[in-house]
């Protein structure tokens, strides 16, 4: 007993990784490398499908923007136009405004997105240290919030944020994020944390880990597939909201790119290759965004399986 006593002491109490914690208590895990070659192949499959669906609609839609503004339309298919003219991205910015647009955007989108994934992470897991009874409870809250219609919570909202003087800003813009965006998003991180396994969250507790730290530590860095995910789609949202800018924003000063296209399309709209330079402009960064995201939802990772149970078990 005393020379326990003395192992303990010696045993450094400091804030180590729980993985190798675990391992000096004697715990052997098996490691399996997700997805397996069968979910790769499919995986690949529905990439391909998906490139297919939607590689057609974006020629289509560059080779038009680079089309001479006040020509008349094509009357087949033409990818390569000729003339080809860059006249048309001059005027989507001079006449739309979709520089001053696009920093707006951009400034609502990189508050948003962050705050969103902040708040659904800390909330998925805070439910997974909740009582069975309690997660149930707020499961089935989160469940009927999104049956709601969001058209539903307009009045009440502009009514609020009015109240508090605080239409014709951007803060009724990066407000939702202040809730996760969406309430399913916490679900899928309660979902993600759950399926991480119980005794890495228990050995990191023995470690004197907070719960804070157990999540910064431990669960984000093992959740980065459905984080990249989340603030992929966060982002690809927040981007394209059309419907929210239109009812809390009057001044074109504070227009999004959605509204500021809406502007362009009403200017001229049989000038359709100003109109398809402005679509390009508002759809590349949000693909630029996807294809970084891309590189960590697609991509296998080696998490730790089977519940963390020791072998012999």
């Amino acid at each position: 007993m005393f020379t326990r006593r003395t192992e303990e002491r010696g045993r450094p109490r400091g804030p180590s990784p729980c993985p190798d914690e675990s391992r000096r208590q004697g715990t052997n895990r098996t490691l399996e490398t997700y997805p397996t070659r069968a979910a790769r192949r499919w995986r690949t499959a529905g990439a391909l499908a998906v490139v297919a669906m939607f590689t057609p609609p974006l020629l289509l839609l560059v080779a038009g923007s680079f089309r001479e503004p006040g020509l008349a339309p094509p009357v087949g298919v033409d990818l390569v136009p000729d003339p080809a003219s860059t006249e048309g991205y001059r005027q989507a910015i001079d006449l739309g405004g979709l520089l001053r647009a696009t920093v707006n955007s951009l400034l609502v989108a990189g508050i948003a997105t962050p705050l969103s994934v902040l708040v659904a992470s800390v909330a998925g897991f805070a439910l997974t240290q909740a009582s069975r009874k309690v997660a149930t409870v707020v499961i089935a809250a989160s469940l009927v919030a999104l049956m709601a219609p969001a058209t539903a919570l307009l009045a009440p909202r502009f009514a609020m944020f009015r109240a508090l003087g605080l239409t014709d800003t951007l803060v009724p813009l990066i407000a939702p994020a202040l809730l996760a965006t969406s309430p399913l998003y916490p679900l899928i991180y309660y979902v993600a944390f759950r399926s991480q396994p119980r005794d890495l969250h228990d050995a990191c507790r023995l470690a004197d880990l907070s719960p804070l730290q157990v999540w910064w530590r431990v669960a984000m860095p093992l959740a980065r597939p459905v984080t990249a995910g989340l603030a992929a789609l966060t982002f690809l949202l927040t981007w394209s909201n059309f419907l929210d800018p239109l009812v809390y924003l009057y001044d074109r000063e504070l227009f999004t790119l959605p509204l500021a296209l809406r502007s362009l399309a009403v200017l001229d709209p049989t000038n359709f290759p100003v109109f398809l330079a402005g679509a390009v402009l508002a759809t590349a960064p949000a693909l630029l965004v996807f294809g970084i995201a891309q590189r960590r939802f697609l991509h296998h990772y080696g998490p730790l399986r089977g519940g963390g149970r020791e072998k012999g078990r």
